[in-house]
C-alpha cells in the first residue's frame, strides 16, 4: 500500500511520457507480420509492451509454444490473431481475469477466414489452443461495437493474405480513432487502405520498399499518460506541468485532453519544449462527454468532477466493462467512499451530487486516510490519485499495478512535490 501525501504546492516541471502503449504494440505486431526490422524509439516502457516482446521472443524460430499474456487485453485479441496466421501449434492463456473477458467475437471472425481456434475451457473466453496458418483473406463482417481491439487485430495480419480483407463493421464503432491509427500504420508500412461508409478494404504490403526509409521509428509519447497531470492540475491551487513528447495532430484517441480539460480549468499550450498545462480559473458547473472514441480517460475525468465538486454525467462506457475490471462498477464503488452520489448503468456514470468532504472540513486528527482498491487495474491507481490534492492524503492498494501502462508514475509523482511512502 502507499500512502500518498500532496504538497501544499505543485512544483513546476518537465516529465517526459514514455512512448504510445497502442502505438507501440501496432508496431511490435506489424514488425512481425511483414518481417520489418524496425528500431523503435521511445517504445512503451509499459508492461502490456514487455509482455508481447516476450511472446516474439518465445514464438521466434518455433512451431510451438504455450505464451501467458497475464493481464494484457491487447496482446490477447493482437497475439489471437497474429498466431492464427503464423505456422504452428500455440497455445495462449492469460491471468483469471483475462479467461472472463470474451473473445468470441474475434475467434468467429478468424474462423470466417479459415483459422483453426478452439477453446480450452469455457466457450467464447480464453485460454485458447490455435493451429496457424496462412489465411487467404476475403470478405468479412464483424460487430464494431464490441471492442476496436478485435478490428484492428483483424486489420494487423490481413497484409499477409492472399486476397486481402474487406471488412465490413456492424453497429455503432467504438473507439474508431485506435481503428484509423492501425489504418495509418499499415499504410506507412505499404498497405494499400481505403474506407467506404463502415467498410475497409486492405489489399498486400509492398513492404520491403517501404521500410527502407522508415528503418527507425520514433513513437510519439503516450495521450493516455497525460490524463493523470491534466487531473493534477486541475485540482491543485496553481501548478504549471509540461509534458514532452506529445504530438498536436496525434493519431491516438485520448488526444482530445486539450479540449475537454479546458472545460476543467486547465490551459494547455504547445511550446518547443513540450505542451504545458497550467492551471486556469474557468471551470464549467456541470460537464458532459461521450467516451466512446476514448474511453481509457473516462476513470481520470470522473475523478477530476468529483474533485472539483461539479456534477456530472459520462457516456459512451459500454466496453469498459470488459476492461481489467468492470470500471464502472469500480468507479462507483471507490467515489462512493468519499460521499459521492453516483448512478451507474451499462452505458453511462453520472455524479448527482459530489458529497465533497474536503481535509478543510474534517477534523484532521481524527480524519482516516481512505484507501483506494484498484482491482489490478492501472487506471484505478492512477485516476484516484490526484484526490491526494482535495483530501490531504490517500491510501492506494495494489500501487505495482501502474507496470502495466505507467511504470515511471509514482517516480514522476515524486518529481511534482508528492510524497510517496509505501507502507506494510
Amino acid at each position: 500500500m502507499l500512502l500518498l501525501s500532496a504538497p501544499e504546492h505543485i512544483l513546476s516541471t518537465t516529465i517526459k511520457l514514455a512512448g504510445s502503449k497502442s502505438i507501440s504494440n501496432r508496431l511490435l505486431i506489424l514488425n512481425n507480420v511483414l518481417d520489418l526490422n524496425l528500431s523503435l524509439e521511445n517504445n512503451s516502457t509499459s508492461e502490456d509492451t514487455l509482455l508481447l516482446q516476450n511472446a516474439f521472443d518465445q514464438i521466434k524460430n518455433k512451431d510451438h509454444a504455450t505464451i501467458d499474456i497475464h493481464h494484457a487485453g491487447t496482446d490477447m485479441r493482437f497475439l489471437t490473431a497474429l498466431l492464427s496466421a503464423k505456422k504452428g501449434d500455440w497455445i495462449l492463456t492469460g491471468s483469471d481475469r483475462m479467461k472472463q473477458r470474451p473473445i468470441g467475437e474475434l475467434v468467429n471472425a478468424l474462423r470466417t477466414l479459415g483459422a483453426e481456434v478452439d477453446y480450452l475451457e469455457k466457450e467464447n473466453f480464453p485460454p485458447l489452443k490455435i493451429k496457424g496458418k496462412k489465411l487467404k483473406g476475403g470478405k468479412l463482417e464483424i460487430d464494431g461495437s464490441i471492442s476496436s481491439q478485435f478490428v484492428s487485430a483483424l486489420l494487423l495480419i490481413s497484409p499477409t493474405f492472399e486476397n486481402g480483407l474487406e471488412l465490413t463493421l456492424k453497429n455503432e464503432i467504438v473507439s474508431w480513432p485506435y481503428v484509423l491509427m492501425t489504418l495509418d500504420l499499415l499504410s506507412e508500412f505499404g498497405s494499400k487502405v481505403s474506407t467506404v461508409l463502415n467498410t475497409i478494404h486492405v489489399s498486400q504490403s509492398d513492404s520491403k520498399f517501404k521500410v527502407q526509409d522508415s528503418q527507425i521509428f520514433n513513437v510519439e509519447s503516450d495521450w493516455s499518460a497525460a490524463s493523470y497531470w491534466y487531473s493534477i492540475v486541475a485540482l491543485s491551487k496553481k501548478a504549471e506541468i509540461t509534458l514532452v513528447g506529445l504530438k498536436k495532430s496525434s493519431s491516438q484517441g485520448d488526444s482530445v485532453l486539450p479540449e475537454i480539460y479546458k472545460q476543467l480549468g486547465v490551459s494547455s499550450q504547445f511550446m518547443n519544449e513540450g505542451l504545458m498545462l497550467t492551471k486556469s480559473n474557468r471551470v464549467d458547473t456541470y460537464f458532459e462527454y461521450d467516451f466512446t472514441n476514448c474511453p481509457d480517460l473516462a476513470q481520470t475525468i470522473a475523478v477530476t468532477c468529483f474533485g472539483l465538486g461539479i456534477k456530472a454525467k459520462l457516456t459512451g462506457l459500454k466496453t469498459l466493462k470488459i476492461k481489467e475490471t468492470d470500471r464502472i462498477l469500480a468507479l462507483k464503488t471507490e467515489l462512493e467512499k468519499f460521499g459521492a452520489l453516483v448512478s451507474i448503468s451499462e452505458n453511462s456514470l453520472e455524479i448527482k451530487d459530489s458529497g465533497l468532504k474536503t481535509k478543510d472540513k474534517l477534523p484532521t486528527a481524527d480524519c482516516q486516510v481512505i484507501s483506494i482498491k484498484t482491482y489490478n487495474d492501472h487506471r484505478m491507481a492512477m485516476s484516484f490519485t490526484p484526490l491526494a490534492l482535495v483530501f490531504g492524503a490517500i491510501n492506494i492498494l495494489n500501487p505495482e499495478v501502474v507496470s502495466k501502462s505507467y511504470p515511471l508514475f509514482w517516480e514522476d509523482l515524486k518529481s511534482v512535490g508528492f510524497s510517496v511512502n509505501l507502507l506494510p
